[in-house]
């Protein structure tokens, strides 16, 4: 005779759901399929633009906060100490930027952004999240072991760096200001600006100067 585990059936249904998109994301994928059976959309364009603005257009913002501080002492020490009352100088303030709190990369630390509850962010500054920074194993993971989920993004950091994680909330929002690349002595805000990647700003990558 078959047995019956209420739990289990239960616990199979949960997980089963927790992996089902939001409601809302289902319904503009419900949206999107429409378009695109109806041929008034291309997915391929859709993609294209989603990632534009997610790895160039979004960013920029946050870039060129990032190049005035490497170039500008006074407006460093005031990103620092205030980094709403900061980013108003740019007219950059807005959604999920009304506490914002700017963290200095340096010799000696290195700071990494993550939203443990849910997937808060600064997109007034960074642009459109990544989904890796939605992942359940990313906001798990980095809070226990920073260095090993670093290491996979490519930052292999000396155990003489102390690393720093600071957990987004609806209330708080985080800007990592990451090092300056050596060699880059001779370039002007926006060259400097070119450099800074969304990653750098939420600390999962570092810095180099382009060849």
């Amino acid at each position: 005779m078959t047995s019956y585990d209420p739990q289990k059936i239960i616990d199979i249904h949960a997980h089963l759901h927790s992996d089902l998109p939001s409601d809302p994301a289902l319904r503009v994928k419900a949206l999107e399929s429409l378009l695109v059976e109806q041929g008034l959309v291309d997915p391929a364009a859709i993609d294209a633009w989603i990632d534009l603005y997610a790895e160039e257009i979004g960013p920029k913002r946050g870039a060129h906060v990032v190049a005035r501080a490497w170039t500008d002492p006074a407006f460093k020490a005031k990103l620092l100490a205030d980094g709403t009352a900061a980013i108003r100088e740019f007219d950059y303030q807005g959604h999920a930027t009304g506490h914002l709190i700017a963290v200095e990369n340096t010799d000696t630390v290195h700071n990494v952004v993550v939203c443990t509850l849910c997937s808060c962010y600064p997109f007034s500054l960074l642009g459109m999240s990544p989904g890796w920074y939605k992942a359940a194993e990313y906001r798990a993971r980095v809070v226990r072991e920073p260095r090993a989920v670093l290491k996979e993004f490519g930052v292999a950091l000396g155990e003489e760096v102390e690393i720093r994680v600071w957990d987004s909330t609806s209330e708080l929002r985080y800007l990592v200001v990451p090092q300056r690349p050596e060699g880059t002595d001779g370039l002007d805000a926006a060259a400097l600006a070119a450099l800074v990647t969304r990653n750098s700003m939420i600390g999962t990558d570092l810095l180099k100067a382009r060849a």
